[in-house]
C-alpha cells in the first residue's frame, strides 16, 4: 500500500521581462521517481533556483543552477534530488519520494528585490560583492 504525495508548483516572477513557467499539481507515489517541470523566459544568462515550502513554512533553497555551475543545499543531496538547465528549462528531479516531500516546489530565476528599501540595499550591497543571496537570506532581511 502507497502513500500518495502532493507536489505543487509555483512560479516565482523575478523581472518584467523575466519569467516561470510551472504546471499545477502533480500526485505521485511513495517510493516513485518524479520530475517537476520549470520553463523559464528571461533576458540575460539564467540563473536558476528550486525552493521547497511545507506548510506553515518558508521556502528552504534546495539548489541552484548556472551554466555548469551545479550546488545543492546538503539537507536536498544529489543522489534523491537534481536538476539540469537545459535550453530553457530547469526540469526538478526527485528520486525514491518520502512522504515528507510533499509541499510546494518554487522554481525561480535570479531574484530582483523590490519594496523594501532596507531589503532592497542589502541584496544591492551583496551584488556589489558578488555573492548571491537566497530567497531563505532575503526573507530574513526583512
Amino acid at each position: 500500500f502507497n502513500t500518495l504525495l502532493s507536489c505543487t508548483l509555483r512560479a516565482v516572477k523575478c523581472k518584467g521581462e523575466d519569467k516561470v513557467i510551472q504546471p499545477g499539481e502533480v500526485i505521485a507515489a511513495e517510493g516513485d521517481s518524479l520530475t517537476l517541470n520549470c520553463t523559464f523566459e528571461t533576458t540575460s544568462v539564467p540563473y536558476l533556483f528550486w525552493y521547497k515550502q511545507e506548510m506553515n513554512s518558508y521556502p528552504k533553497y534546495m539548489l541552484k543552477r548556472f551554466s555548469t555551475t551545479k550546488e545543492n543545499a546538503p539537507e536536498f543531496m544529489e543522489g534523491r534530488f537534481g536538476a539540469e538547465l537545459k535550453d530553457k528549462s530547469v526540469p526538478l528531479k526527485i528520486q525514491k519520494l518520502h512522504v515528507s516531500d510533499s509541499a510546494v516546489y518554487y522554481c525561480a530565476l535570479q531574484p530582483t528585490v523590490t519594496g523594501n528599501s532596507k531589503t532592497l540595499y542589502k541584496y544591492l550591497q551583496s551584488r556589489r560583492k558578488n555573492k548571491m543571496l537566497s530567497l531563505e537570506e532575503l526573507y530574513n532581511m526583512t
